[in-house]
């Protein structure tokens, strides 16, 4: 008996390790910009899609340089999630570089942009119009011959203008509303790319659509109990445009829409000018960015230093906002624990 079942096991052993190599063959083959793109895609994607990110937890896209590593990561890519609105200026160059032939989706296809004031690094609000919940295809493909990605020396070469946004501000994520078009972009992404999982990218998508909704809510909820006086506040970069327009909050900040921008001497002495007139409460770091500005601002400006907000990129799994929802809850959290006393 024990000689029979020794062959049957080893058979079953086998065809089990076949099945398993079949099934992560079958996946989808995903590549997200940053991190809180490549959370979304997780979420809608499941078990039917490996999702691999270029610009990890706690990490910067503005000041992102691709590597040869990331090179070789796209090329084996099926498709491309990229947020667009400028936010990737290294990502034509990498995909050239690369060789990737496969679909290219921009999540933010459909949002309406914020503009930058660039004289004082403010913002002009934008109306949020009937067709927010509306969206067009993200999707379109790269034809053509590309360069072989192993001839990468030129082409990984640091440019001012790469991090450069134009008058976009690229942070659309900031605002839940937004998040939900990038969510339908997603999914039709991935029905493009693998039309057999419709049914599981469509339902995926609803629960989490249904999930961003309720955190929409909350977000607003907890942020009208705020008084109006002490809805003012300082980052250290201009990250939170949208979500100053949809909840509320008056955010300024020294550096401009990139991390990559100084900001100069004139501009930090008018923030604390600013901060001491106005009476704002306080200032708020970043995941991303260097403390030594902002506490020096709050130093001289009175104000407290109110904690670290998430921005541009969600936190490791074992951080306090290892998700794009969590980072809502986190953020929203600093916020009304701060300028709530």
């Amino acid at each position: 008996m024990r000689s029979r079942l020794i062959p049957l096991l080893a058979a079953a052993s086998l065809a089990f390790g076949v099945s398993a190599s079949a099934q992560a063959a079958d996946k989808v083959r995903a590549v997200a910009s940053f991190s809180i793109l490549a959370d979304m895609v997780k979420n809608v994607g499941g078990d039917r899609v490996d999702v691999a990110e270029l610009v990890g937890p706690d990490g910067d896209a503005h000041e992102f340089n691709p590597t040869p590593a990331d090179a070789k990561k796209l090329a084996g890519a099926d498709v491309f999630f990229v947020n667009g609105l400028g936010f990737e200026g290294w990502m034509e160059r990498l995909e050239t570089s690369s060789g990737f032939d496969g679909a290219t989706v921009v999540a933010s296809t459909g949002v309406k942009p914020r503009k930058m004031d660039e004289e004082h690094g403010g913002h002009e609000e934008h109306a949020k119009g009937e067709d927010h919940d509306e969206h067009a295809e993200g999707e379109h493909d790269h034809d053509g011959d590309h360069a072989d990605h192993d001839d990468h020396d030129d082409n990984y070469e640091e440019h001012a203008e790469d991090h450069h946004h134009g008058d976009m501000d690229p942070h659309a994520w900031q605002d839940l509303a937004n998040g939900a078009i990038y969510v339908a972009n997603i999914r039709d992404g991935l029905i493009a790319a693998d039309p057999d999982g419709k049914a599981v990218y469509e339902a995926n998508a609803d629960k989490y659509l249904a999930a961003l909704k309720a955190e929409d809510v909350a977000v607003k909820t907890a942020l009208e109990a705020l008084p109006q006086a002490r809805r003012r506040i300082i980052t250290s970069h201009d990250a939170f445009g949208y979500f100053g327009d949809a909840y509320g909050l008056e955010i300024l900040a020294p550096e401009g829409v990139s991390t990559a921008s100084e900001p100069s001497a004139k501009d930090v002495a008018t923030i604390i000018r600013q901060i001491r007139e106005d009476k704002i409460p306080a200032v708020f770091l970043e995941n991303i960015t260097n403390a030594k500005m902002l506490e020096q601002i709050a130093k001289e400006s009175g104000a407290k230093i109110g904690g670290t907000l998430y921005s541009d990129a969600i936190s490791g799994p074992d951080g306090p906002a290892p998700t794009y929802l969590d980072m809502f809850k986190h953020n929203v959290g600093t916020l009304t624990a701060a300028l709530s006393s």
